[in-house]
């Protein structure tokens, strides 16, 4: 049986389901490793859009941050970042997004502003950057992140990127927004999908060596699961020779 970390599974099975997709808006990380394997594995034709204003990217290297000069090796274009935002994500152009989450709730609402009350947070994160425009804009939204109950709380203390808002039919579409919100949760333990009808978060994919109650323990609402589980396919031996060889082979986002 192979061995791989639980950051090496969250990059594979991220990777896999970028099958079938053309263009794909994307950050440093481990998202950036997921859609350079899909580029190498399943999807060869897979365009790699930075929102610092490259599209078509082939990193010569891992990228150290969202300005690396190594992004923009062998890209079809590099323009300025509201060219990208106006001409490519709002004209509809990004098929899928990854984002990151702080906070995450069953609905798929995302929290990277702030820990606490607003005006006198416990922690202040990050922000927005371009993950509330491209949680509207895009076809659809995939989300990255470790499975914690700190992270999969009831409620966000605050909505920084939209997903299926309250879960009610045609929310988003009424609120102007053209993409679908997300539609893929990947975690180191499980993977989540949503509902058609209501939106909501369910429980598709358990990892190998980790159960039902482990899942459940570390979501913080009564988790619904799907009729018919899987167990999500381990990294194949190529797969982790191209992390580990080509796309991170320092271990920066894979040692752990």
């Amino acid at each position: 049986m192979l061995e791989y970390t639980p950051s090496e599974i969250m990059i594979t099975s991220s990777a896999r389901a970028l099958a079938g997709e053309r263009v794909v808006f994307v950050g440093v990380g481990l998202p950036n490793i997921a859609c350079n394997l899909a580029r190498h594995t399943v999807a060869p034709d897979l365009e790699l859009v930075y929102e610092s204003g490259v599209f078509g990217a082939r990193p010569a290297r891992l990228p150290l941050s969202i300005g690396d000069p190594t992004l923009v090796s062998g890209a079809t274009l590099a323009c300025p970042m509201p060219d990208l935002f106006m001409y490519y994500l709002q004209g509809g152009r990004i098929e899928v997004a990854f984002l990151g989450a702080a906070q995450i709730d069953r609905f798929g609402n995302i929290n990277t502003t702030v820990i606490g009350e607003y005006q006198s947070p416990k922690v202040r994160l990050p922000g927005s950057g371009g993950a509330c425009e491209i949680s509207i804009h895009a076809h659809k939204v995939f989300v990255i992140v470790p499975l914690s109950k700190r992270a999969f709380v009831k409620q966000i203390d605050f909505c920084t990127s939209a997903g299926h808002l309250a879960g009610m039919p045609g929310e988003r579409a009424a609120l102007g927004m053209p993409g679908a919100g997300p539609q893929l949760v990947v975690t180191d333990k499980a993977i989540f999908r949503f509902e058609d009808d209501t939106g909501e978060m369910v429980l598709s994919s358990v990892h190998p060596g980790v159960t039902l109650e482990q899942v459940r323990s570390e979501v913080g609402w009564p988790l619904k699961v799907s009729t018919d589980v899987k167990t999500t396919p381990s990294p194949t031996v190529e797969e982790l020779r191209l992390i580990r060889e080509e796309l991170d082979p320092d271990g920066v986002y894979t040692r752990k």
